[in-house]
C-alpha cells in the first residue's frame, strides 16, 4: 500500500512538473481543449455582429485552455475607410496591460534578494523620503496644503495602488493639475523625457493619501519601472527584453517598435456619438499626445502604460502566470511568487471589497458567484481597449484586443460569457 501511494505521488509530482512548463500549442480540435464547437461558433457570430452595429472597427480574440489554444481569430478592419483586415499578428498598444509585466520584473528582483515588498521605495528613489499626504488643494492656482505622512510609501504599495499617487491625465482633477505643472506624464509621455527624471520630480510632490489607506489607481508602476532600473542595473527596456520578453519567446512586445515591426501597428479608432472614426494622429489628454506612439524614436519607459504587444505575445506571458511561474522550460518565478501575486492583498474596506493582487484585480468567491469566472481569476485591461483574464481553476488564458478610445462598449465583459458557455467537459 505504501508503495503504491509512493508511486501515486511522484505520478502526480511529475505531471505538475510537465504542467508547470506548459507551451501554448493549437489544439487538435475544440474537444481537446474542452469545448464544443458549434458553440464556439457563438463568439465568432458575436464578434462579427459587432462589427456590424459599428460597436468596433475590428478584434482579435484569443482563448487557450490547459496550454490548448482553441481560439486564435482576427475580425473586422484595421482600417475600416480603405477595409483592411485586422491580422492576428497585428501589434497593439496595450497601455495597463504593462502593469502586470512590471509587477513580475519586481517579483523577479526579490527572488533575487535585491528587494522585499516591504522596502522604503526611497531605499531606491531618495525623493520619496518622508512623504507628504495633500491635506487641501486649490485648483485655480494648483497650490495645497500637505503634513507628513505617517510611514514611507512601500514597495509593496505600489504594487497594490495604495501608495496615494495619483495619475496624471486620466486621474482626479488635483492630480492631473499637479501632474501637468511638473511635466509627469501619464505613461505617454513627452518628447525626449526620460523616466528617472520625472519620477524624481514626482518624489518630491505630496501625495493624496496616507499610504496604505485605501485603493487609488496611479502612477505606480511607472515609479516601480525605475526601480527595476536602480535595483538591476539595467535601463528597464533591456532588462524586459533580455530577463523576460527573450526566454519566453514574447518577440514582438515592445517600448518603442523596430522599423521592421512598425507596419504591424493596429490603427486606433474612437467612438463617439456611436460613430468610428480613426483617431487624430495628436490627441489632447491634457497633454498632446501621438497616436502613433509606438512607431516613434521615444525615450520614456512607462512601467505603467507604455507597452505594445500582440495577442499572442501576452498569452504566452498569462501561461507562464497560469503554470506557476515557468513556461516551455523557462522559469521566470518560484510558485510560491505567482501564489503572492494573485492572492489578496488590501484589506476589504481599502478597495470598496474589491480585491487586488500585487498587479492584478482578482475575482473572490462573492464576485464568482455573478460571474462565468472561478474564483481566484486574475484579470486587468488597457486603456485603449484591450482586456486579458486568466482563469488557474479552469486552466484558461483568454484575451481580446481593440485600439479604440474613447468607447463605451464593453466587448471584455461579453467576451468572458462567450467563452465560457463553449465549455463542454
Amino acid at each position: 500500500m505504501r508503495l503504491l501511494s509512493l508511486f501515486l505521488l511522484l505520478v502526480s509530482l511529475n505531471g505538475f512538473a510537465q504542467t508547470a512548463s506548459t507551451a501554448l500549442s493549437p489544439a487538435a480540435n475544440a474537444k481537446e481543449a474542452g469545448f464544443s464547437a458549434d458553440r464556439l461558433k457563438r463568439i465568432d457570430q458575436n464578434l462579427q455582429s459587432w462589427i456590424d452595429q459599428q460597436q468596433m472597427n475590428g478584434c482579435v480574440a484569443f482563448i487557450a485552455r490547459k496550454g490548448k489554444i482553441v481560439y486564435h481569430k482576427a475580425f473586422g478592419y484595421d482600417n475600416l475607410e480603405k477595409k483592411t483586415p485586422m491580422r492576428t499578428d497585428h501589434i497593439f498598444r496595450i497601455m495597463s496591460q504593462s502593469k502586470a509585466i512590471t509587477s513580475v520584473a519586481i517579483m523577479m528582483l526579490m527572488e533575487e534578494g535585491k528587494l522585499t515588498l516591504n522596502d522604503p521605495v526611497s531605499r531606491f528613489i531618495p525623493e520619496f523620503k518622508n512623504p507628504q499626504v495633500i491635506t487641501s488643494f486649490n485648483l485655480k492656482d494648483t497650490t495645497w496644503q500637505s503634513a507628513p505622512a505617517k510611514r514611507e510609501i512601500t514597495i509593496k504599495d505600489l504594487l497594490t495602488h495604495t501608495s496615494g499617487l495619483g495619475y496624471a491625465q486620466i486621474g482626479s482633477a488635483e492630480a492631473k493639475a499637479m501632474y501637468h505643472k511638473y511635466r509627469i506624464p501619464g505613461g505617454i509621455a513627452f518628447s525626449g523625457m526620460v523616466l528617472g527624471d520625472a519620477i524624481k520630480r514626482l518624489g518630491k510632490l505630496p501625495v493624496f493619501h496616507q499610504p496604505g489607506e485605501k485603493y487609488t489607481y496611479g502612477l505606480n508602476n511607472d515609479v516601480l519601472g525605475y526601480v527595476v532600473e536602480v535595483a538591476s542595473g539595467m535601463r528597464f527596456d533591456t532588462f524586459l527584453q533580455t530577463r523576460l520578453f527573450a526566454p519566453l519567446g514574447m518577440n514582438d512586445t515592445y517600448f518603442y517598435l523596430p522599423a521592421p515591426k512598425q507596419n504591424r501597428l493596429v490603427n486606433a479608432y474612437q467612438q463617439i456619438d456611436g460613430q468610428l472614426k480613426m483617431m487624430p494622429e495628436k490627441m489632447n489628454i491634457v497633454e498632446e499626445v501621438h497616436r502613433d506612439y509606438p512607431n516613434m524614436n521615444g525615450t520614456y519607459l512607462s512601467g505603467g502604460a507604455g507597452l505594445s504587444s500582440t495577442i499572442k505575445d501576452y498569452a504566452i506571458f498569462l501561461q507562464m502566470l497560469v503554470n506557476g511561474g515557468s513556461y516551455n522550460g523557462t522559469q521566470i518565478l518560484s510558485r510560491a511568487s505567482v501564489r503572492m501575486m494573485t492572492s489578496n492583498q488590501i484589506g476589504p474596506t481599502v478597495n470598496n471589497g474589491d480585491d487586488f493582487g500585487l498587479g492584478f484585480g482578482l475575482t473572490n468567491e462573492k464576485e464568482a458567484a455573478s460571474s462565468p469566472l472561478s474564483a481566484g481569476s486574475f484579470e486587468w485591461g488597457g486603456m485603449f481597449a484591450t482586456h486579458f483574464w486568466a482563469d488557474p481553476k479552469e486552466g484558461i488564458v483568454a484575451l481580446i484586443f481593440r485600439n479604440i478610445w474613447p468607447t463605451s462598449f464593453d466587448a471584455g465583459g461579453k467576451f468572458k460569457l462567450l467563452t465560457y458557455q463553449a465549455i463542454a467537459d
